[in-house]
């Protein structure tokens, strides 16, 4: 059974720094393009960063562009998403995706709050 597990998220004052995790079972991590994406209340989900299977493309979203880093740790098939210099405007459930040819699978999502 594949499973995605997003953790890390919480409250944190402006300023702050958050590291977000996507740890797998069923399935390697390193084998897929993985996502993070985020969706504030009554707006759309959006993807902010990815990284491809050999980690020789990384791309972020211009809102987190400079502030937030995407890696992986292979031998905990983890990849994570390293959150610094938070807004309050980057308050949204935080979702990381897992792509391989067409077929994508999901996490649950953690919620990242910025505020004071």
């Amino acid at each position: 059974q594949v499973q995605l597990v997003e953790s890390g998220g919480g409250l944190v004052q402006p300023g702050g720094s958050l590291r977000l995790s996507c740890t797998a079972s069923g399935l390697t991590l390193e084998y897929y393009t993985i996502g993070w994406f985020r969706q504030a209340p009554g707006k759309e989900r959006e993807g902010i960063s990815c990284i491809n299977s050999g980690d020789t493309s990384i791309f972020y979203a211009d809102s987190v562009k400079g502030r937030f880093t995407i890696s992986r740790d292979n031998a905990k098939n983890t990849v994570y998403l390293q959150m610094d210099s938070l807004k309050p405007e980057d308050t949204a459930v935080y979702y990381c995706a897992a792509t391989i040819l067409q077929i994508r699978f999901w996490g649950q999502g953690t919620q990242v709050t910025v505020s004071s």
